[in-house]
């Protein structure tokens, strides 16, 4: 898939754990970790933003495009 989640690595910056992102954000460890490893469908612009304001970060901080 041509879009690649970045969001360990912005935890990692901010030093957040997913627990700690997942009790800000209030989205399920489970749905976090999907979100996480790439393995997601979709997100919302709302999870997106929330996500966004817990680690101070832009959407493109998170989320890339690689051309094939």
């Amino acid at each position: 898939m041509p879009i690649v989640v970045n969001l360990d690595v912005m935890m990692a910056k901010r030093k957040m754990s997913l627990n700690e992102l997942s009790e800000k954000v209030d989205i399920t460890l489970s749905n976090l970790s999907i979100l996480k490893t790439g393995k997601a469908k979709a997100v919302r612009f709302t999870t997106l933003e929330a996500i966004c304001k817990a680690l101070d970060c832009q959407p493109g901080d998170i989320l890339e495009y690689i051309a094939e």
